[in-house]
């Protein structure tokens, strides 16, 4: 059997590569390199997808991570500040993930040009942040944009934009991979320069290959920079820290702490997310993915597993180069399924920036504060972010002093909001939000101009209803439903 297996696997093996031998003769000149390079970082990931079956950790060897291997935020931040920050700053780069587009919102395009505050978008936001750093300490902290073919050419038009502002801009791609049909194997796309539905990004864990196959690493590194500081561009709590950057650069060679991946408490809206475990005498990532369906509720325990991964992640260059040179860096396969708009099942191989721990030396977690954990997947955290509940100052975006309570509320929209711009026709202005706990709000509604709501609140129209929220309104505790087309307040 194990030997039927294995010439099956070769024959599936041989088969892939006939394939995209074929798909190498439909690129042009200028495209051809690159493929090279994609389809042997590609090859490689085929090769292991075709070895792995079933889970890839085993339970009973999973371990919680040492107590010193995660230490607290407080503890780092404690150690104060150097007289020289601007010497820590000149050696780090800012690395953002700009891959994804916004279709999940509505709105077409890459998603960092969404609009998320006062007019500006998570682009500009981020070049804000960095331009004040450089400003502020007289330094030259670059920003690097990792886009996707779904993402380049719109953002390289926009960051026509940023000339004059005090940060260097730089963009990779990261790689770009056949779907594979989830029956025979084998690519859905016949050629290279077809529609994009035959094409894929293979997750944020390419940033390593994509990075050090560009040449922009070893650039980085010739310029003096020591680490990246890598994060989503939606996530709106990911400011360079100095604290943390601190205790990178004033390590010793020998203990020179190679990544550190920021983690936050875990809350029951987190339950899935990707935490740290001991495993093998290593910090390893473990993602729900890799969980025995035995163990997935004992997974999502916020008892067990107490922290996330926030994707907040900081990463000697220079180790990133020698993995990368040692063939070294095993990343963990997330098989991802898709339905294309055919109706026709496919595969995507990808893999997460963070499983990469296990890989680097004296790797180490640092227990973040919750603010530094702030994405935008939905128009429910967009509602938050451009509420009162967050004031904007150089790019960043803080808790109001007003609020009593540093505690994020937690708010649902329903699907008349999903897009951004039903969800934009539906609000006159932002409510109040400062004493907000819990908002739900499902079916046809709109608010007027000057609405505070406080407390718990709940609106539901039903079917065929709908509920207009007049000028003005206070609404607190309260729970309201039905066909009323205007509420008393």
């Amino acid at each position: 059997m194990a030997q039927f297996q294995q010439m099956m696997r070769q024959q599936l093996e041989t088969s892939m590569h006939t394939e995209l031998e074929k798909l190498l003769d439909t690129t042009t000149e200028a495209e051809r390199e690159v493929f090279k390079k994609d389809s042997e970082g590609f090859t490689n990931l085929f090769h292991r997808f075709l070895q792995v079956k079933g889970p890839s950790v085993e339970w009973i060897k999973i371990q919680r991570p040492p107590e010193d291997s995660i230490q607290p935020y407080d503890k780092i931040a404690a150690r104060g500040l150097p007289d020289n920050v601007a010497d820590s700053l000149n050696k780090l780069v800012v690395v953002k993930l700009n891959g994804g587009l916004g279709t999940s919102m509505g709105c077409k395009g890459p998603k960092s040009l969404i609009s998320v505050r006062n007019e500006n978008t998570f682009l500009d936001l981020t070049v804000q942040q960095i331009e004040h750093l450089n400003k502020t300490y007289n330094t030259d902290v670059p920003l690097v944009l990792m886009n996707s073919f779904n993402t380049d050419e719109d953002t390289n038009k926009i960051l026509q934009k940023y000339t004059h502002h005090r940060v260097k801009i730089h963009t990779f791609n990261q790689s770009r991979y056949p779907r594979i049909n989830k029956e025979s194997l084998l690519p859905v796309a016949t050629n290279l320069g077809q529609n994009t539905e035959g094409w894929y990004p293979p997750g944020h864990g390419d940033i390593y290959a994509s990075f050090y196959n560009s040449g922009l690493l070893d650039q980085l590194i010739k310029q003096g920079k020591e680490y990246i500081f890598v994060s989503n561009i939606d996530n709106l709590g990911a400011t360079v820290d100095l604290h943390i950057l601190h205790h990178l650069v004033s390590q010793s060679n020998s203990k020179r702490c190679e990544f550190i991946m920021e983690v936050t408490d875990k809350t029951r809206a987190d339950v899935k997310g990707g935490t740290l475990i001991e495993y093998e005498g290593k910090l390893r990532l473990l993602e729900i993915a890799q969980v025995p369906k035995a163990h997935v509720d004992e997974f999502k325990s916020v008892t067990k597993f107490k922290i996330f991964n926030t994707n907040n992640l900081w990463i000697s260059l220079a180790a990133i180069k020698r993995l990368q040179e040692q063939k070294a860096m095993d990343l963990e396969i997330i098989v991802n399924p898709k339905t294309l708009d055919g109706g026709q099942n496919v595969i995507q191989l990808e893999t997460a920036v963070g499983a990469a721990i296990k890989c680097f030396d004296n790797a180490m977690g640092i227990n973040v504060p919750r603010s530094r954990f702030l994405p935008v997947k939905t128009t429910s955290d967009l509602l938050l972010v451009m509420s009162n509940l967050y004031s904007l100052d150089a790019g960043c975006l803080t808790m109001s002093p007003k609020r009593e309570f540093p505690t994020t509320p937690h708010v649902k929209l329903g699907s008349s909001f999903t897009k951004v711009q039903e969800y934009l026709i539906r609000f006159e202005s932002i409510p109040d939000m400062l004493e907000l706990d819990h908002l739900t709000v499902s079916g046809d509604v709109t608010f007027g101009k000057n609405v505070s709501v406080k407390g718990t609140v709940i609106i539901i129209a039903n079917h065929g209803d709908r509920i207009d929220i007049p000028a003005g309104s206070m609404l607190e505790n309260k729970i309201v439903s039905g066909n009323l087309r205007i509420l008393d307040h």
